[in-house]
């Protein structure tokens, strides 16, 4: 141990002065009021760090709840797509259901007009037939009535008959 050492204490060593300087200038730092200097600046500094943690943590608590927001209208959004969607959907279905049933009348007065026309055609060929048969007969009655009556005198009741037969028949 070197404390006990005899040689230590002598004023000519070097190691002395050393040591006494040392502790000279621990005593003047302590005297001078380094540590009380040194401590408020790191309590400064600490108090700086810890209002910087502070508004740290006061902007993550901001975040959380602007985030939080955000989630709440992502799924008000996305439910009220859906919604739309669905409303959507069933506005198809309603107008394909109309359409469909306009399509079907459409056809069905379409059907009844081709039909109206055929029967009118059919009226008109039918009256169309009668007529030329009526001609065709009227004609025939006035020829063979015309080979009968040749050798014979005209009749002018014979002749007004035959005269109002085309009239007739149509």
């Amino acid at each position: 141990m070197e404390f006990f050492n005899p040689h230590l204490y002598d004023l000519a060593n070097p190691e002395l002065w050393v040591a006494v300087g040392l502790i000279a200038f621990f005593v003047i730092v302590v005297l001078a009021g380094v540590p009380k200097l040194v401590g408020g600046v790191l309590d400064a500094k600490a108090a700086k760090i810890q209002s910087e943690l502070d508004e740290a943590a006061r902007l993550r608590a901001e975040a959380e709840a602007l985030l939080a927001q955000i989630r709440t209208e992502k799924a008000e959004a996305e439910a009220q797509a859906a919604e739309m969607l669905a409303a959507a959907e069933a506005d198809a279905r309603v107008m394909e259901a109309e359409a469909k049933v306009k399509l079907e009348e459409t056809l069905a007065r379409r059907q009844e007009l081709a039909e109206r026309r055929i029967a009118q055609a059919e009226v008109q060929a039918t009256a169309e037939v009668k007529a030329a048969a009526a001609d065709l007969a009227a004609r025939a009655a006035e020829q063979i009535l015309a080979a009968r009556l040749a050798g014979q005198k005209t009749d002018p009741q014979l002749d007004d008959a035959i005269a109002q037969i085309g009239s007739r028949l149509n």
